[in-house]
């Protein structure tokens, strides 16, 4: 079978699958709507919090960007991976043991007040909609290649897709159906990644073929051969770096604390029995995360290398049927400046290497992961593969956004706040209703995206490191902090963020270059700052505001220190 053949049987039977899932696993209750009603396994909920969390930005955007950006895509490797584990061992089990459905839902009760818990809902949808723009993209990609329909087509069909099993299963069904999107992403990651490490370096495993030497008898290692070849063209050191270094620390420390404060990852750890079940889920979604993270910077250097040697000064005649295939998406182009018919790429650095043309190819970076099997030659089946686990990572995380989304509507903003005494079958129909326009609005911003997948995605987690983040860690390790401190942080932080990324991203988008930036920070560095002045202004105004309430007191010490008997341990 052709490609598209393989591709339309997978992503129908994958798609099958968690609709499946979705009827057999749907939602009778708020509790099962909301976590599942706590009684998800913890390896089942390590796999789910793993798919969860490696989104479209994971599968898809991480290992272009690393292709591309050399070292410095290395901050999103380095932050996401750090960003989990100071979830997992800082946050996750404090949060399980307060027993509420929602990060607003803990501010709200931990800080004593609607209004931060109105603040929290805000802050809740912004950044999971500005998240799950990039996972809408992402459907699109994918779409627009494999199965050759536009992309805001493409957007719409994942947008309906999500919309049944979010929609009727809620956390439960979205929890079992993401195991099935784990399976599916990582052996789709992984079977390629292999395919093309015993091509070119003979080693069956990706980890080591990427340091390996190639097996074409140039005793050159694969990055060796990399450098080589970017110096060649007028690119940058694949192994150097141009960022600078307060720029990579920032974006990578937006990146770890905008893990930790992301409320769809948060939410996981409510769907298991006891705290210590938090614990252990946690610990599988670690391994389950690193099998994929740890194979990535194979995977972006086997991309770039056969990207180069396959393209660069070959004949568009005789162009391969992937370049041709992949033009038709308009994701990459060929323009033949000096007539030669021949297809040039070339970097800007003429310094370096005086010999080099004009480059005239663009390449969205966001399909060096899709068209990695097509431009190794693999089989038809792989490159199909690929294709439905590109769909499994982006609408795994969809579906955990859309459901924040809609418990903060459903839950936090209407059962706490305007309709108190609303019945519980009416809070499960709102919470759906909810759900389904967040999918409508998704579908707009994946349609209209404000970037590539990964440069979306972190934006969402600069607004989370600059919002959630103090909100959280200091509601658990400082007594003192209170809702006054709380809320001018919270509006301050995220406030700032959006501000400076909308700035530079679509009021002066011509400025966005490090000479204008503050202190040299990228807008994806940002939520750093954002962070830290999240931090100073919650400390100053709790200094000089009332100490919260004693039972409030009460409560935090409660969860801070382990019962040695109990449900909760």
């Amino acid at each position: 079978m052709g490609i598209q053949a393989w591709t339309y049987t997978l992503v129908f039977l994958s798609f099958a699958i968690y609709i499946g899932i979705a009827i057999w696993a749907r939602a009778k209750s708020t509790k099962d709507f909301y976590v599942a009603g706590k009684g998800v396994h913890p390896i089942a909920n390590g796999a789910a919090t793993a798919a969860d969390w490696m989104s479209a930005a994971s599968f898809i955007s991480m290992a272009g960007l690393i292709s591309f950006l050399g070292r410095d895509g290395s901050v999103y490797l380095m932050g996401w991976t750090g960003g989990y584990v100071l979830l997992a061992l800082l946050l996750a089990p404090y949060l399980r043991k307060f027993g509420k459905f929602t990060v607003p839902d803990f501010i709200g009760g931990r800080y004593y007040s609607q209004t931060a818990r109105l603040v929290a809902v805000v802050c809740a949808i912004f950044v999971s909609f500005t998240y799950v723009a990039g996972q809408m993209r992402g459907v699109g990609v994918v779409f627009s290649r494999f199965l050759e329909v536009d992309i805001t087509l493409g957007v719409f069909i994942g947008m309906t897709i999500v919309f049944f099993y979010a929609v009727m299963g809620g956390m439960k069904g979205i929890t079992y159906t993401q195991v099935a999107q784990y399976c599916i992403l990582i052996f789709a990651y992984m079977v390629p990644a292999i395919f093309i490490s015993v091509m070119l370096t003979d080693s069956v495993i990706p980890q080591m073929g990427f340091g390996s030497t190639l097996a074409d008898g140039s005793g050159l290692s694969l990055l060796d051969k990399l450098d080589k070849l970017h110096v060649e063209l007028g690119f940058s050191q694949y192994t150097s770096g141009s960022k600078s270094t307060i720029d990579v620390f920032c974006i990578t420390a937006a990146l770890m604390v905008g893990t930790a404060g992301l409320p769809h990852v948060i939410i996981r750890f409510f769907t298991v029995p006891r705290v210590k079940d938090a614990r252990i889920s946690a610990g599988w979604a670690l391994l389950f995360i690193a099998i994929l993270y740890t194979t990535a910077p194979a995977v972006a250097a086997f991309a770039r290398t056969n990207f180069i040697t396959t393209v660069h000064g070959k004949s568009y005649a005789e162009a391969p049927n992937w370049f041709k295939n992949w033009e038709k998406t308009g994701l990459l182009t060929w323009q033949d400046k000096n007539g030669d018919g021949k297809m040039q790429y070339f970097g800007e650095n003429k310094a370096q290497s005086p010999g080099i043309g004009e480059n005239e190819l663009t390449v969205d970076r966001d399909i060096m992961v899709l068209a990695n099997p097509e431009i190794a030659q693999l089989p038809n089946w792989v490159v199909a593969l690929v294709a439905a686990g590109g769909l499994a990572a982006a609408l795994s995380t969809a579906a955990g956004l859309l459901l924040v989304i809609s418990t903060s509507i459903s839950h936090d903003l209407l059962k706490k706040v305007l309709m108190p005494n609303i019945t519980e079958r009416k809070e499960l129909l709102y919470a759906r209703l909810a759900a389904g326009g967040a999918v409508l609005v998704a579908g707009h911003f994946g349609a209209n995206p404000p970037g590539f997948v990964a440069q979306v995605v972190a934006f969402a987690f600069g607004l989370a490191a600059s919002s959630f983040f103090p909100a959280i860690i200091l509601g658990i390790f400082y007594k003192r902090m209170n809702k006054e401190g709380a809320i001018s942080g919270m509006i301050a932080g995220i406030v700032f963020t959006a501000g400076y990324i909308i700035y530079f991203k679509f009021i002066n988008p011509a400025a966005n270059t490090s000479e204008n930036w503050l202190f040299g920070i990228s807008p994806e560095g940002i939520g750093t700052i954002g962070m830290l002045l999240n931090t100073t202004i919650a400390l100053v105004v709790a200094k000089f505001t009332a100490s919260p309430p004693d039972e409030i007191l009460k409560m935090i010490d409660d969860i801070r220190v382990p019962v040695s008997t109990g449900r909760n341990i």
